[in-house]
């Protein structure tokens, strides 16, 4: 190999290495990207590297996060305050557990009394799926072994019947869920979160807003695909 090969090859590793780190720095989408909502209500914010609680106590997660969600606020808002309450379920297990567990019920009720509601299964599945991606190995994750993007897409579908099309912001979040996940899968979402972006300018915003060195719409759009959802 020719010095003028090995250097190329060099840079190449070297570039390889830092777009893997700075991955790894930035964390796991679902939870290290701010959703913007504007002044709507939510969570206290919260940095997602912050260790403690910042003076929140997470014994009243379950209470405040179901307060938010049965307001019936917009999806994007549903995202960040789920966002939020992951980041404090981590350090309260019976928190965590908690809110998971109240989420799926209400989820679940919904089906019994024969009205699907597509907002509480949506609650539930991105809630799993943001637990599956922030608690590390070794933490009990009461998330663990459940279909967080199914029932996504049970909501997608409950949604659609309801507005009769699609609900551009749930299609913007199983696209984020789907980053690890088939690239067919992730660019249907993606594309039909884009379309309805036209009409929706804080879902715009959002695809519009940094990640790294390049948008969301960009990351979304031309990620490589990984392993099997």
């Amino acid at each position: 190999m020719n010095s003028r090969v090995s250097l190329r090859l060099a840079f190449s590793i070297a570039a390889i290495l830092v777009g893997f780190t700075s991955y790894a720095h930035a964390g796991p989408p679902l939870i290290c990207h701010v959703i913007e909502i504007g002044q709507a209500k939510s969570l206290p914010l919260i940095d997602w590297n912050q260790r403690g609680s910042a003076g929140y106590d997470p014994k009243n997660l379950t209470r405040d996060t179901l307060a938010i969600l049965d307001s019936n606020p917009p999806v994007l808002v549903r995202m960040e305050t789920l966002r939020r309450a992951a980041i404090y379920a981590r350090q309260d297990a019976p928190a965590a557990k908690e809110l998971l567990t109240r989420l799926h019920a209400r989820s679940a009720d919904s089906d019994a009394a024969g009205h699907s509601n597509a907002l509480a299964w949506f609650d539930v599945g991105y809630l799993a799926e943001t637990y599956k991606q922030w608690f590390g190995k070794g933490e009990p994750n009461p998330a663990a072994g459940l279909d967080g993007y199914g029932w996504v897409k049970k909501a997608i579908r409950l949604r659609g019947q309801d507005l009769h099309g699609d609900d551009p912001e749930m299609e913007f979040a199983a696209a984020l869920i789907t980053l690890q996940g088939p690239e067919s899968y992730r660019q249907d979402h993606a594309k039909k979160a884009m379309a309805g972006a036209k009409n929706d300018p804080l879902l715009a915003k959002n695809l519009a807003s940094g990640f790294h060195s390049q948008t969301i719409a960009e990351l979304l759009t031309s990620a490589p695909a990984g392993g099997e959802k």
